[in-house]
């Protein structure tokens, strides 16, 4: 019944194009009135040849293009008393625009862009070469979104470890002061507003450590997203990817000797092209003792123009589909292990929805992200509200999630006045 259907698109790989358009296709069929977006955007010609009727394509990262789109198909009211959607002259000066997470989390994209020339990815041909915010814009940003009901900022980038490089570390001013643009900086400032503040995508650069030392001092969730795509150092070369398998663990023993229990996420490549059993076996000796608290897998698949298509080596889909079900397996392992040993203790949770029985919410630890990782179930009393941060003593868990019962609802009291 919507008045018109905006498509937000991926082009990264090919079975995320094609489900894009699934979805631009699924869109027309149900509504008819469709506006494009995102990466595959990029590529207006791939969406026109398969779907010519939608109403506009635009690029990633176009807001003022999307809105202009939907502005052109759906004339407002230029009356300011019933028009109540901020124009794009408006969203400039300071207006929150339309978020499409719950209220008590958001994510908060401190760079675009990315500077790696990875043979599998052609994010850089998508998206520009890195292109990072200013400090102090994205302070008064997440200070805006703390004081309107913000628990938690997920700080994302392609690489957020990166941030700040292409300018320089140049400071910017905030609140009085000169402020670095450079992710251990903006961090600590960050850190001051009081909110849970959790990092996607970190590459394992030598600053890093430093991070784990605001979470080791409790400013910063003990919880690390690093995309490491492989163990074999032969593969991680075809990839033009740093390290190996030593060279990964040496870094993780690392930060779990300053915050031993951290939680580490990474995702992995299967049956790249050229990749042997040996290659696939050192994958999986080193799940075995990097001991990773979270581990997303994906089958290699060709991405239209990326350098990887020219290799040698191409791995049957069979095989890939078999080394991808025995690396889960052996993750899976290791997960029911890990959370295992959580059964009796206390942890702090955010709630994110109530469960489907009286009582029963759906919540996440520090140790866990938003829909790529595990939940937390737990009954209550039935005063327990979703955005609350309460203790849940855990009870029981399986292979992914943990159970248990809440003890305590915790006082919110970030150190930004609350709108």
């Amino acid at each position: 019944e919507a008045e018109l259907v905006v498509v937000n698109t991926c082009g990264f790989i090919t079975p995320a194009v094609e489900e894009s358009l699934d979805a631009i296709g699924e869109a027309l069929r149900e509504n008819g009135r469709v506006v494009v977006t995102g990466c595959l955007g990029e590529r207006p010609e791939t969406i026109i040849a398969r779907h010519p009727q939608v109403l506009s394509v635009t690029g990633q990262a176009d807001v003022d293009g999307v809105m202009a789109a939907v502005r052109h198909a759906l004339p407002l009211s230029p009356s300011p008393f019933t028009s109540l959607l901020p124009t794009a002259s408006t969203r400039g000066a300071g207006v929150t625009p339309v978020r499409l997470t719950p209220r008590h989390y958001a994510y908060l994209k401190i760079a675009e862009g990315c500077d790696h020339r990875c043979s599998f990815c052609i994010i850089p041909k998508l998206r520009g070469l890195q292109r990072s915010r200013p400090a102090a814009e994205l302070l008064f940003e997440a200070r805006r979104l703390i004081a309107t009901g913000t628990k938690e900022l997920l700080l994302i980038a392609q690489d957020s470890s990166a941030y700040g490089n292409d300018l320089r570390h140049a400071t910017s001013e905030f609140d009085g002061r000169q402020v670095r643009a450079h992710l251990v900086d903006l961090v600590t400032e960050m850190a001051e507003f009081g909110a849970w503040l959790r990092l996607h995508y970190v590459y394992p650069y030598p600053h890093v450590i430093a991070l784990v030392e605001l979470m080791a001092e409790g400013r910063l969730l003990p919880y690390l997203d690093v995309p490491l795509q492989h163990a074999s150092e032969r593969i991680l070369r075809a990839m033009r990817r740093p390290g190996g398998a030593r060279s990964h663990l040496d870094t993780i023993r690392a930060w779990r000797a300053i915050r031993p229990d951290i939680a580490l996420r990474s995702t992995f490549i299967v049956g790249f092209p050229g990749e042997t059993e040996d290659d696939f076996q050192a994958l999986l000796d080193f799940l075995v003792e990097a001991r990773l608290d979270r581990v997303g897998a994906f089958t290699y698949s060709e991405v239209p123009e990326a350098d990887a298509n020219a290799l040698p080596g191409l791995v049957p889909e069979a095989v890939k589909a078999e080394r991808l079900a025995r690396l889960m397996a052996l993750q899976a392992g290791i997960s029911r292990e890990k959370l295992a040993s959580k059964v009796g203790s206390e942890i702090e949770v955010l709630v994110d929805d109530y469960g489907e029985l009286p009582g029963a919410v759906v919540g996440r630890s520090k140790g866990d992200a938003p829909d790529i990782d595990g939940s937390v179930i737990a009954s209550s009393d039935g005063t327990v509200k979703i955005g609350d941060i309460v203790t849940v003593r855990v009870e029981s868990s399986d292979d992914h999630d943990l159970f248990g019962a809440v003890t305590a609802s915790l006082p919110w009291r970030p150190a930004v006045p609350q709108w």
